[in-house]
């Protein structure tokens, strides 16, 4: 199904870019899991660019965030599976509720198509679509996927298997300490600029994934190709190994060989492409003769809230080796 990921663990999400909450159901999770809220917590404040809740001092935001990713409070509401934070084996069911939508901001996309974004070929896929920043190909429905990706997080947790995702390239930067520089900068010409996340995974017993059809590095690239903005995947040398004879990067497996992990390290990075909507793309959209500057709410560089994401996604797609 086109909203739901995975079979034996299967998450569906649903939910609207501004429509009234972002959600999902977990089915296949185990019973008498205790669920980490405190965890999910700080995960949600990660991909919204802020300050965990007990840091928080007034209104703090990350260079170059959506301001309406900051000023949501992405507080999860159970509706079922659970009780006093444990896993009862039954179907998961969460919301997020949206409280600091503004439709209003994009009235003129009834009428207009963005360059870069879905909203031209959902309209020609499905007849109608919903225009209100993008709605299902919103970058919000993935405060969804955080929370079900910290649950099989914690499942992984307790067979010794760690994921943990980092940001290593904005534009041509690779310089950590300069990546808020770099971003400010675009910014402040009314640009973006695209990043690489780099995701590493340990713990992951020999033997992990398939021979043919289901690779584990197939999985994986599914599960990370899934996220908005998401344009290209590669582990171990990827694709610099074209430039550097066998010889002498043969032994660099990336933690898989065949499609099965070989007990080492699992290494994959992926990249994700600059904002299509920012001041200057869309201050010269032209529609009867008006010009549209109001654009709504968006980061300057995606990269930077996408590492929780790649995080999520890479358990969900691991959580399906276990059973």
């Amino acid at each position: 199904m086109a909203n739901t990921f995975g079979e034996k663990w299967s998450f569906t999400s649903f939910g609207e870019s501004h429509g009234a909450a972002v959600g999902g159901v977990l089915d296949g999770v185990p019973a008498g899991l205790h669920i980490d809220l405190a965890m999910i917590r700080t995960e949600l404040d990660r991909r919204a660019g802020r300050e965990p809740a007990e840091k928080r001092q007034g209104s703090q935001q990350g260079i170059g965030v959506s301001p309406r990713a900051i000023r949501e409070e992405d507080e999860v509401e159970w509706l079922s599976g659970t009780l006093d934070g444990v896993t009862l084996g039954t179907p998961i069911a969460f919301l997020i509720r949206n409280k600091d939508a503004r439709p209003e901001d994009y009235e003129w996309l009834k009428h207009s198509y963005r360059t870069g974004h879905a909203d031209k070929v959902y309209e020609q896929k499905y007849g109608i679509r919903d225009w209100r920043g993008g709605g299902r190909a919103s970058a919000r429905e993935t405060a969804a996927r955080v929370v079900a990706g910290c649950i099989a997080k914690q499942e992984l947790a307790a067979k010794g298997i760690s994921i943990r995702a980092s940001l290593i390239q904005v534009g041509a930067e690779t310089d950590p300490a300069k990546f808020a520089e770099t971003i400010a900068a675009y910014q402040r010409e009314g640009d973006s600029i695209g990043g690489i996340v780099e995701c590493r995974i340990n713990g992951l017993p020999v033997g992990t994934g398939e021979p043919i059809f289901n690779k584990l590095q197939a999985e994986l690239a599914f599960a990370i190709m899934s996220i908005n903005a998401c344009k290209g995947f590669e582990y171990g040398t990827g694709f610099e190994g074209v430039t550097r004879p066998g010889s002498e990067i043969n032994h660099i497996s990336g933690g898989i060989v065949g499609g099965i992990a070989d007990g080492t390290e699992v290494v994959f990075r992926c990249v994700f492409k600059p904002t299509p909507t920012t001041p200057n793309a869309l201050a010269k959209v032209q529609k009867d003769d008006v010009q549209y500057t109001k654009v709504g709410r968006h980061d300057a560089c995606v990269a930077v809230r996408a590492v929780p994401v790649v995080e999520a996604m890479t358990a969900l797609a691991l959580v399906q080796f276990l059973y």
